[in-house]
């Protein structure tokens, strides 16, 4: 699909109208692929989860237009929202806020707060203009199996879900096309739903960082609390490959993968320094040493490895300073239950 079409373009007009019944459809936003259902539908919502498999006191985000009414989704929407607001949308910045009485309450894990979002993909765009007249919100957390690797390409979803069409069993309605999603992983979340008790609150790091957000707010958002809402991707295990993941640092690799090889061991290694490259890797796949070119191939790089028939991922542990910090955590996330994996191999 093109992604200059304009919100009359039959494509966008058909997935709107396929919105409106209820149905899922699968949209590209800059960060990665959205399962979008309408937002003020319970059942439709439900769907989602019943789709992805997701537990349903996982909240979703809302996606919506420019010029949405935001009063129709919040309660309250603080100053500090309209700043964030006017800097960072449309873009990759989710605003946590109290969620007013008449959005259902599933859409929301069951919480109090809501999380709101205007992607900038202009696919994205053209579908919130279209849909309910650019009022309405489209629920959209990634276009996956709950807990996998998130997709960036319209053949992700397809390989998750299966092509939509009267004769599958696929739960999507429809997959609109937008080439890869620019910015690879998920948004930022700021919490501002408890300004008055917590401050701002990052919750989930992103391509916005904490020190853009400070420049705004004039002060750095505080870290999660046991009482934070909870939020997308917040869990301990997320955004995993099928083959089991391990993160190296830069100066244990050569050693390991040498035992690794020594133990007849098939695996992969995803790195970003040139002198880490090796032979005795069966698959061995470079990513950039900027942070937003490797958050955008990050996803589609794991997806490429998990369809390597490896024992293991191996990953060069990125940069620990802050341009990173959205990497990291879906790195240490896609780790999590891969805990103790070289220790069997070895």
């Amino acid at each position: 699909m093109n992604p200059d079409l304009h919100p009359d373009a039959e494509p966008i007009r058909a997935a709107a109208a396929l919105l409106e019944e209820g149905k899922l459809v699968a949209f590209p936003t800059e960060t990665v692929y959205g399962l979008g259902a309408d937002a003020e539908n319970p059942d439709a919502v439900r769907a989602i989860f019943a789709a992805k498999g997701r537990p349903a006191d996982h909240p979703l985000i809302v996606h919506v237009a420019r010029n949405a009414d935001l009063q129709r989704w919040a309660r309250a929407v603080p100053s500090q929202a309209r700043q964030l607001i006017d800097a960072f949308w449309p873009g990759p910045l989710t605003l946590i806020l109290p969620r007013a009485p008449q959005v259902p309450a599933v859409v929301a894990g069951g919480q109090d707060s809501i999380g709101l979002r205007c992607p900038s993909h202009p696919v994205a765009q053209a579908l919130l203009a279209a849909f309910k007249h650019g009022q309405g919100g489209i629920a959209g957390p990634s276009a996956n199996r709950f807990g996998h690797v998130s997709p960036t390409t319209a053949q992700h979803v397809i390989d998750e879900f299966g092509l939509p069409g009267e004769a599958s069993d696929s739960p999507l309605a429809c997959v609109l096309d937008g080439g890869q999603s620019d910015v690879g992983i998920e948004s930022t979340i700021i919490d501002l739903s408890r300004l008055d008790t917590h401050g701002a609150v990052l919750l989930r790091p992103g391509r916005i960082s904490a020190a853009q957000i400070a420049e705004v707010l004039g002060d750095m958002p505080a870290t999660p609390d046991r009482a934070a809402p909870r939020v997308s991707g917040s869990l301990d295990a997320h955004y995993a490959p099928n083959t089991p993941l391990a993160l190296v640092a830069t100066e244990q690799l050569p050693e390991l993968m040498q035992r690794l090889s020594a133990r007849g061991r098939r695996f992969a290694l995803m790195y970003y320094t040139p002198g880490a490259t090796t032979s005795e890797a069966a698959v061995r796949l470079p990513l950039s040493a900027d942070p937003q070119a490797y958050a955008h191939a990050l996803y589609a790089t794991l997806r490429m490895l998990d369809m390597k028939s490896c024992e293991l991922i191996l990953v060069e542990q990125p940069p620990q300073d802050e341009r990173w910090q959205g990497v990291n955590d879906r790195l240490r996330r896609a780790a999590f239950d891969s805990a103790g994996v070289l220790e069997r191999l070895l």
